[in-house]
Order: structure tokens, then C-alpha cells, then sequence
């Protein structure tokens, strides 16, 4: 404990030397809340500007002002009473000791996914409204011990099944930057509230997504980690194979700084021991504004989604975004193949995602099984109650009295190894360190009134190519690439082979310092006294 003291203490004081931050532009000795990072707000606490229960009072401010007010953005589903609470402990313990780990008195949003004992857990769903655990996802826990707090759980998609914004305990889920339009993934709540500045950083979910589409609609930046890095002890599973935990946040510093937090071994999550060995000692240290010199980069420019249309309007705004991104890459020193062709991968990647659906109900009978007081114990019997938005229960119905132990579930991996060994060899061929691609071929879809009951009307997946990392495997970071011609943010996705989120960083890292392409939205300017 000593020496993780020690430790703790000389990255306080290393941290402002680290990377500028828009808080530079700021006069000398004062903060600012709005796009403030982890960094800004520890030099914050060590100048005396600035105290934990300052801080935590500006974010509830904004989500008051915002989440249900304002544009109305309903990214937040709970809000954790105990937060001023907290940051008072948080305050005494820094004027007596110092600062109580790396993420001192850092506000990070959790998915209403993610387990906490303090505050329910609703999986977006009506039937979980007040359902609290018993425990702490293995996330919060390690979140807690280094000093943060939870300040709210997002909204998102019920029970996580698909792309649709929208959940019978919460309702659609706006994107600030145009709150007519959706917010994408499941992990929607956690994309729009780091968006809107609602707290420093996030905690989403990825099986086949839900990380990268809401940092990418949102002008943030996202990570899918490599999976056995991220215990996903604690979380309401949906495929395992392809379910992980991973951070939203507004910069890659502070990506990489939640990821040094919560990767890692856990016994509660067996797959984590195959990243024995693959975890560096901080991801921060492959953070290089020179980063992308030397870099060899592939890009793909085929539609990995079978519903992109390459003919319309919104994809060729996105397109010019992804043409200027392509040549920022080039003009910080990249070695760029553009483009490199994979033979019929939408059709691939399709058919590798749609023939897995053996492995969601016996997860999550087995996750409902471990909770005494969850007041469903089966998939089959939630979906019976006619409670769940409709257009979830027809993706959660074809998973219905499916097992691992038919033979089709071989047939699926077969499927995903042929696409790996494919994609392997390509990056081979072409000495590639990463891939790169639109996160989305279109813009967020508007928002209809109908999509709740409609699943036709689900749009808000058109254009998505982020299934290819799952399928794959491999790691994936969506960086801001800039806005669409109408204000529209893009993402732009660094694909890598499995474990290779120091290189991701690295040029994820060197792209934002010589694009700064992240700008906050319109709809949720300053507070009026706001620090």
C-alpha cells in the first residue's frame, strides 16, 4: 500500500507536464469545467482552484440543466445520491494526505449495464428499475479504489440488443449535437453525457459496437479493448465471445488513463488471464505527437455493413470527412495503402455476426442465476412479461432455446477464424500496423416516433461498420475525424491485431494533437457561475 502510495503521488505531480490541454487556452490560474481532463482537474486540486465537491456540484448542474431540461438529452438514468457525500470524503482526504489513488475524485459515468451496490442496475429495462446488486461490477471496484466517483449510470438500450437508442426504463436517448437524431449503440447514455460534459469520462460496452458508435456520432473517442483485458465480471452479458468493457472519454489521454485503471486480472472473469503478460505499465507512456511518422496504415474503403448505401447524399457527406482524415494521416507521416480490398467482407463479416446467436441465453440465465434478489431469473421469462420494447424482443427472440452445445456454434466460430486468418494475412502482405475505416458510412439517423414499436424502423445501425473488430477479434479506437457539412460528428476507427492498444494509441494520439478535431456541442454551452 506504501508504494502504491508513492506511486499514486508522483503521477499527481508528473501529470500536468504530460500533454497540453485545452484548459492552456484558459488565463493563467483559473479552470475551466467544460472539456476539462483528468490532468486539468488534478492541477486543479494541487493550485487550490478547484475541490472535489466544486467539481462534482458543476457536473450535477449540467445534468440538471441538460439531461431533462434544455435539449433534453435523457443520457442519465440515475443519478448516485451519495456523490456530494463522496466528494466531501474525497476533499478530507486530500487536505490530510494527499490525493486517494490515480483517479482522484475523477466523475466517471457507468453504463446501467455495469453492477453498482449504492444504486440500481436497470439494464435499460423497466422489470430492473429497482433492482440493486448485491455487489460491484469488478469496473466500479477498481474505479472506487483509485479514487473515483461513479457519478451516474446512462441510459442505453434495453438489455443491450442492438443499436437502438431507446429502452422501456428510459426512453430515447438524443444526441446533443442534434437532439432530433439518435445517439447510437446501446451505450448511447455514456456517449451523450461525456459529450455534454455531464462528468469526465465514461464506462460503455462493446459486443458488437456500442462503444465506438456513441463516441463516434458524438466527436469523442472510444475504446474496444482487446477482450481478455477487461473483466466483464459484474455486467449482463450478451455474446461473450465479443462482449467487453471499455472507456469513452473526450481525449486518448484520458482513454488510456481509465483503460490503466480497469485492465487487468480477475479471477471473476477467467478469460482475463490470457492478458497476463500483455498489460504495459501505464498506456500513457506510447503517447507521442510524432506518432504516426513511419506508421503503415491500411484503409478500408468498401462498406463492411450490407445496409450502407454508397449512392446517398449521407454517405458522401461522410465520405469528404474520411478523404480529409485520410490525408491528415498522410501529412503526419504516414505510409498509407489506400485502398485495401478484402474480398466480400460485408458479406462475410454479416454472416460471421448473424449465425452467433447460441451464446446469449445461457449467459444470461447464468448472470440472473448469481443474484438472489433479481426479480427475473431467465431470458425467456423477461421477454414473456410484454414489458420490453418490441422491437428488442424480436433480436432477443431468435436466441430462444439456443446452446454452445449445437453444432451450428462451431460452425459460427469457423466462420469468425476464416475472417481473422483473412485479415491477418492482408495486414501481413502489406506490413500493416493498423486498418482504418469510417466507424459509420452514415450520419445518426432522425430520431422516429414509431422506432420503439417498429423494428423496420430501426436506422440508427445504417452504415455501421464496427462489427469487423468483434468478428476479428481485435482491438479497435474511433478518434474524431471532424464534422459533416451540417455539423455532424464522424468518427474515425484504428483497427489493430489483438493486444495492440499501445499502438492504437500511439496514432490515435498523433492524429487528435495535429487534427483537434473534438469540439463540445452547441446544446450544452457553460452554466451561468460555472467554473
Amino acid at each position: 500500500m506504501r508504494y502504491l502510495r508513492v506511486v499514486t503521488l508522483l503521477l499527481f505531480a508528473m501529470c500536468p507536464a504530460a500533454a497540453p490541454s485545452a484548459q492552456a487556452q484558459a488565463p493563467p490560474g483559473t479552470f475551466r469545467l467544460l472539456e476539462a481532463t483528468i490532468d486539468d482537474i488534478h492541477a486543479a486540486f494541487r493550485a487550490n482552484r478547484l475541490t472535489c465537491r466544486t467539481l462534482v456540484d458543476a457536473y450535477l448542474r449540467r445534468i440538471e440543466a441538460y439531461d431533462q431540461a434544455g435539449p433534453r438529452l435523457n443520457a442519465v438514468q440515475t443519478i448516485n445520491a451519495r456523490a456530494r457525500q463522496e466528494a466531501d470524503r474525497l476533499d478530507a482526504a486530500f487536505r490530510a494526505s494527499g490525493p486517494t489513488g490515480p483517479f482522484h475524485c475523477i466523475p466517471v459515468l457507468v453504463k446501467d449495464q455495469v453492477e453498482t451496490i449504492d444504486m440500481p442496475t436497470s439494464y435499460g429495462s423497466i422489470l430492473f428499475k429497482d433492482f440493486v446488486p448485491q455487489r460491484d461490477a469488478t469496473v466500479v471496484a477498481k474505479l472506487r479504489r483509485a479514487g473515483a466517483i461513479i457519478i451516474a449510470k446512462t441510459t442505453m438500450g434495453e438489455y443491450a440488443a442492438g443499436y437502438l437508442s431507446t429502452a422501456s426504463a428510459g426512453g430515447p436517448i438524443r444526441n446533443p449535437y442534434d437532439p432530433r437524431r439518435n445517439a447510437s449503440g446501446s451505450s448511447s447514455g455514456s456517449g451523450a453525457g461525456v459529450a455534454a460534459n455531464f462528468a469526465t469520462v465514461a464506462i460503455a460496452e462493446d459486443t458488437g459496437g456500442s462503444i465506438r458508435g456513441p463516441a463516434a456520432v458524438h466527436s469523442l473517442v472510444g475504446l474496444r479493448p482487446t477482450v481478455p483485458l477487461v473483466s466483464r465480471h459484474g455486467m449482463m452479458p450478451a455474446k461473450p465471445t465479443t462482449d467487453t468493457l471499455g472507456p469513452i472519454a473526450r481525449t486518448v489521454r484520458d482513454t488510456a488513463m481509465l483503460l490503466d485503471v480497469i485492465a487487468g486480472y480477475d479471477p471473476k472473469d477467467p478469460v482475463t488471464a490470457q492478458a497476463v503478460g500483455q498489460i504495459p505499465n501505464t498506456y500513457t507512456a506510447f503517447l507521442a505527437a510524432d506518432g504516426l511518422k513511419g506508421a503503415r496504415v491500411g484503409v478500408i474503403r468498401q462498406p463492411i455493413d450490407t445496409k450502407t448505401d454508397p449512392s446517398s447524399e449521407d454517405y458522401r457527406k461522410v465520405k469528404t470527412v474520411i478523404d480529409r482524415a485520410v490525408a491528415e494521416l498522410k501529412a503526419r507521416g504516414a505510409d498509407v495503402v489506400d485502398p485495401i480490398a478484402i474480398p466480400d467482407l460485408a458479406l462475410r463479416v454479416a454472416r460471421a455476426w448473424d449465425v452467433n446467436v447460441f451464446e446469449t441465453e445461457p449467459a444470461i440465465n447464468r448472470y440472473l442465476a448469481e443474484h438472489p434478489n433479481a426479480p427475473f431469473k431467465t431470458l425467456r421469462d423477461i421477454l414473456l412479461t410484454g414489458k420490453v420494447v418490441p422491437s428488442r424482443v424480436r433480436v432477443l427472440m431468435g436466441n430462444i432455446g439456443r446452446s454452445p452445445e449445437e453444432a451450428g456454434y462451431l460452425q459460427a466460430l469457423r466462420i469468425n477464424d476464416e475472417i481473422r486468418q483473412q485479415v491477418f494475412s492482408a495486414m501481413a502482405e502489406h506490413r500493416l500496423d493498423a486498418l482504418v475505416h469510417a466507424t459509420y458510412d452514415h450520419q445518426p439517423a432522425v430520431i422516429g416516433p414509431n422506432e420503439m414499436t417498429d423494428p423496420r424502423l430501426d436506422t440508427t445501425g445504417q452504415g455501421s461498420n464496427r462489427r469487423l473488430a468483434p468478428v476479428l477479434g481485435f482491438p479497435a479506437l474511433t478518434v474524431p475525424a471532424g464534422f459533416t457539412s451540417d455539423g455532424m460528428p464522424v468518427g474515425l476507427e484504428l483497427v489493430g491485431r489483438p493486444y495492440a492498444e499501445p499502438t492504437l494509441f500511439r496514432l490515435g494520439f498523433a492524429f487528435e494533437q495535429a487534427t483537434d478535431h473534438r469540439k463540445p456541442p452547441s446544446t450544452t454551452p457553460a452554466l451561468p457561475g460555472e467554473p
